[in-house]
């Protein structure tokens, strides 16, 4: 799926991949959906706010492994621009908590630099 690199295209791609999530039986308000959602926003917000070209729309990724496993993929086209480690948040400041959120949520998420873009892909079981 591809969605355009503007604040519009975060919160779409959070509401396509609940969407997808419920038609192949995970309902709205299963934890599983309501993770990925929340995973989805964060991944999606820093594709956007990090690895924006304008003119050029960042991807999502969605699959389902043969053991049950989901997958997510967000990338951008920003592949130089590499995700710092996650600090701990400054409980004053009002944002950086995204992959914090992330790291709590997936059983597993890792970051990669391929064909000069750049991919986040999370896994829950």
């Amino acid at each position: 799926m591809s969605f355009t690199s503007t604040p519009r295209g975060a919160p779409l791609a959070r509401l396509s991949v609940a969407h997808r999530l419920d038609s192949r039986g995970h309902p709205y308000d299963s934890d599983v959906n309501e993770s990925l959602a929340v995973i989805t926003a964060e991944l999606c917000a820093n594709a956007v706010r990090h690895g924006r070209v304008p003119g050029r729309d960042f991807h999502v990724r969605l699959t389902t492994e043969a053991d049950g496993e989901l997958r997510l993929e967000v990338s951008d086209t920003r592949g130089e621009r590499r995700p710092a480690a996650v600090p701990p948040a400054n409980p004053d400041a009002e944002s950086g908590r995204g992959l914090l959120i992330v790291t709590a949520l997936a059983d597993e998420w890792i970051d990669r630099t391929q064909c000069g873009t750049r991919c986040q892909q999370s896994r829950i079981v």
